[in-house]
Parts: structure tokens; sequence; C-alpha cells
């Protein structure tokens, strides 16, 4: 893939409608991103406006921008040990599928949730049975979309701080879902993988291979960690002023099994024009 049409985007906000997305992507220099398809702080949201979904791809054509992600809302825990918590994240994530496939995109971003007061075992199962749930009845025939699983920082009772449950939950649902992996930098670099010296690397790519495999990674946010190594803590940083550091991501964009990935910055938004400079120091990276 030639470097200009890597993708490479940033996080984007709705404010206006969901197709001004597509501007300040484009703004940002950007010919990927990500959403919100409603607020991540509330449990219900109103349907996709035909009119918007169309605009939305309209615009996007004209940019060539795409893949789209969406992310899911914060709430939902789908491995909940309350019963209310997982009618009503199963609900939320079946609307959260819904308004995806209605606006066109690619990518649905979901944490599994948390399984405190359960055991792993017992989280993962609830994560797969009310993941089927929530698509019950949904026809994805012909659809060029993907729920993707994304790792998590390693927090205790966080389903997704390793690998391995990340490519279980994954193999567990393959057979009623469409699903595939989103890889996060700073919950890598803080559930304690290193990604950050070369050897250090080339042993968490190969833990990669052999746990979810890179035939599954369909997006990698690409956020800084203000946090150290191992420390489970989810702050992300922008890109190279972390502690994850510039070279990690310029290996990371340089990787060919890699090379069909879009990549996408969640990095701090603390001035005007920082989804810009995140997205330019990927570029940078990516061409040097």
């Amino acid at each position: 893939m030639a470097n200009a049409k890597k993708r490479i985007g940033v996080h984007v906000g709705t404010g206006g409608g969901v197709w001004t997305s597509v501007g300040r992507a484009v703004e940002a220099g950007a010919n990927t991103f990500q959403i919100f398809s409603a607020s991540p702080r509330m449990w219900k949201a109103s349907p996709v406006k035909a009119a918007d979904a169309a605009k939305m791809l309209d615009l996007r054509a004209k940019h060539d921008v795409g893949p789209v992600a969406i992310h899911a809302s914060y709430l939902i825990n789908l491995c909940s040990q309350t019963e209310s918590v997982r009618v009503n994240s199963t609900a939320a994530f079946r609307g959260e599928v819904e308004r995806a496939l209605a606006l066109g995109a690619e990518f649905l971003v979901l944490h599994p949730g948390s399984w405190k007061g359960l055991t792993r075992e017992e989280g993962l199962t609830l994560a797969a049975q009310s993941i089927e749930r929530a698509i019950d009845g949904i026809d994805f025939s012909g659809k060029n979309f993907k729920i993707l699983i994304e790792n998590t920082a390693g927090a205790e009772f966080s389903l997704g701080g390793k690998l391995e449950q990340v490519a279980e939950l994954v193999e567990t649902l393959k057979a009623c879902a469409p699903v595939a992996v989103c890889l996060d930098t700073c919950h890598v670099h803080v559930a304690g993988y290193d990604i950050v010296s070369a050897d250090g690397y080339i042993e968490t790519i190969k833990l990669v291979e052999s746990t979810v495999g890179f035939d599954a990674v369909k997006v990698w946010h690409c956020n800084d960690a203000k946090a150290a190594m191992g420390s489970k803590l989810d702050r992300h940083e922008h890109i190279g002023e972390g502690t994850i550091g510039a070279e990690a991501f310029r290996r990371l964009l340089h990787d060919a099994r890699f090379s069909n990935c879009a990549f996408i910055a969640e990095t701090p938004v603390d001035s005007p024009g920082d989804e810009a400079r995140n997205v330019g120091v990927l570029r940078t990276l990516s061409a040097g």
C-alpha cells in the first residue's frame, strides 16, 4: 500500500450532524476516522436519519475517506454480574450495531466490559451470550462490517486485558457474529506488553500472531501513554510525547503485517488543532 493511501486518522466529533465528521477528518489531514454514533454516556439514542447517512456516504466518497469506525458507548458492560446492567447493555449494543449499519460504517469497536464479582470464564461466557442476543435477527449478509473486540488496559476484572482473552471471545463469537479485533497501543503498553524496545516489539507482535492472528486486526488505536508500562492506567497522551515514544509508532506504521489496517488516534484535544497535529505526526512517522 502506498504511503499516500495508508489509512491514518483520528476520533472526531459529530456536532451539527453525524455527516459533519467527514469534514472534520479531512480538515485534520485524515483519510479514516472514528466517531460516537450517539452520546457515549447515555443509554438511549435516536435512530440515524436516512438523509444524514446519505450525506455522510457522499462526502466519504468525494474525499476518499474510510474505513469509518464507531466506538460503542462507555456505559455498555456486556459481562456485568448485574442482570439489569446486562439487559440495558444488550439493548444499547443492538442500537450501536443498527446505527453503524445505517451509517455504512465498516467497524464498531467494543470494550467487552467488567466481570467483577464473577470468574473470568463466567465473564467471557456472559459477554458472548450478550453479543449474540444483541445481534439476533440482524442480517449482515452483503455488509462490509465487523464488530471489533478491543483489548483493554488490563485493569482488574476488565475483559480483554490479555490478548488471549480477546482471541477467546472472538473465537467464541465467530459462528454467530462478524467479529475481528482492534488493538490499542496505550492499552497494550499499560497492560504490560513491551512495544517500546525493538526486541520487546518483536515478542509482543509474535504474541499478537499466536493469539488473535494478524488477519483479525483491522484497526490500531494509536495513542501514546501518560503512564508507565504495566501500570494498567488508561491515560492517553499525544503521539511521541508519552512513555511509548515516537519510535514505537514508526515501527508499527512500517510493519507490513499491518499494512491493511487503519491507524486511528484517540489522543487528547487540549487545544484547537490537536487532531491535525497528531495525524500529522503519524503521517510523518509512516513516511520516514
